[in-house]
């Protein structure tokens, strides 16, 4: 009697271990057991949950069953196939199985939370079971359009070029055509591209995002400072804004001349002479480190009272002297000179045409030489003229 007890409780024990199991997936009443491995998921809405669940039929006879949800968010799509094709109903043979995909589309508006549900499959007489399923939204959810950016603000002088990437995300439930466009002052230009090519407007899907490059050119002679470039994409319904900025540290330009403008002068073979060249910063940025150098005639040679300006602020000017030396062997006729004022931003030439006369001193022996020639004719004819 006390051994039959026995086999009693250790039948309910192991009843009752295994109704508590922790890899227990499913609730089944009879013969029928739902089982899919991950049941807990964490998602961003806006995303689609494909389970594989199987269907399992531990008794011998055939069961028809039919599927449903239990405390489904509302808004929450799904839809359950197998083959391919949605079914409304699944015959299992006995001790056998079935899978079925069950999918659970999560809207674009879901807020952030954890959500349970069931899915609940009904077969004939007390043949049924639930599979429980937790999800994770871990994003808080929107019903609009999207456009961002990692890098808003760029700096470059005026010259410059500026490119940034934006990301437009479709975050409705249907398709969008959007149309792009920019707000700026008059002079600046602003370019939408998709890869290469040039575009006005971008087709995306629901929850589909792009990114889209926008180029910026600042007009001529823009001043140093930050600028807004307001941008948008926008349908009928729905759109979105971005402010982009552009910071010019300035514009970049240097002048090389004379204080009267005038490019020539004239000297003697050997001899040297002095010009002035005006330095100037003409743009609206400071010139650090500017350099001077010259290209001669062979043999000519130039020297600068000082070869570097530190720095050149805008509109300043400095002037430097420069020494012209010209060959011994040159012969009347123009030379040119040439000057460079350089920074490592910009840079100006300047080029003298140089006039070389003949030395005043071998116009002076010729002069001599040729009175000596007359007064020796003279004397000559003098002498020996009377005979």
């Amino acid at each position: 009697m006390m051994k039959k007890v026995w086999s009693i409780l250790f039948a309910f024990l192991l009843l009752f271990t295994f109704s508590f199991h922790p890899g227990q997936k499913a609730y089944a009443a009879g013969n029928l057991t739902l089982f899919t491995p991950y049941t807990g998921l964490s998602v961003t809405p806006g995303e689609t949950i494909d389970y594989s669940v199987d269907v399992v039929n531990s008794g011998s006879s055939i069961l028809n069953l039919t599927f449903q949800f239990e405390n489904l968010p509302k808004g929450w799509e799904h839809s359950i196939t197998a083959g391919g094709k949605d079914i409304r109903q699944l015959s299992v043979r006995g001790n056998s199985e079935e899978t079925i995909n069950v999918e659970i589309t999560i809207p674009l508006d879901a807020d952030k939370a954890d959500y349970r549900f069931n899915l609940v499959a009904n077969g004939e007489g007390n043949n049924d079971a639930r599979l429980p399923f937790l999800v994770t939204v871990t994003e808080q959810g929107s019903f609009k359009t999207e456009l961002s950016s990692e890098q808003t603000n760029l700096e470059g002088h005026a010259d410059s070029s500026f490119s940034y990437t934006v990301t437009l995300k479709n975050r409705t439930a249907s398709d969008q055509n959007y149309a792009l466009s920019a707000s700026t002052d008059e002079g600046w230009t602003v370019k939408f591209k998709s890869g290469s090519d040039s575009i006005t407007s971008v087709l995306l899907e629901p929850n589909e995002s792009k990114d889209i490059t926008v180029d910026v050119t600042p007009p001529e002679n823009v001043e140093a400072g930050e600028y807004k470039i307001p941008i948008k994409a926008a349908t009928s319904n729905t759109s979105a804004d971005l402010t982009l900025e552009t910071v010019i540290t300035g514009t970049y330009d240097i002048e090389l001349t004379t204080p009267t403008g005038r490019l020539s002068t004239d000297i003697t073979a050997g001899g040297k002479k002095v010009v002035d060249l005006v330095v100037k910063n003409t743009g609206t940025a400071p010139l650090l480190d500017v350099s001077l150098k010259s290209s001669t005639p062979p043999n000519w040679e130039t020297e600068f009272d000082t070869s570097t300006i530190a720095e050149l602020k805008p509109g300043e000017e400095k002037i430097v002297k420069a020494t012209i030396h010209a060959s011994d062997d040159a012969i009347a006729g123009d030379y040119v000179v040439s000057f460079t004022a350089s920074a490592p931003e910009t840079s100006s030439d300047a080029t003298f045409r140089v006039s070389v006369e003949t030395s005043t001193l071998w116009g002076i022996v010729g002069i001599l030489i040729i009175i000596g020639v007359i007064a020796a004719l003279y004397y000559l004819v003098k002498k020996y003229g009377r005979r």
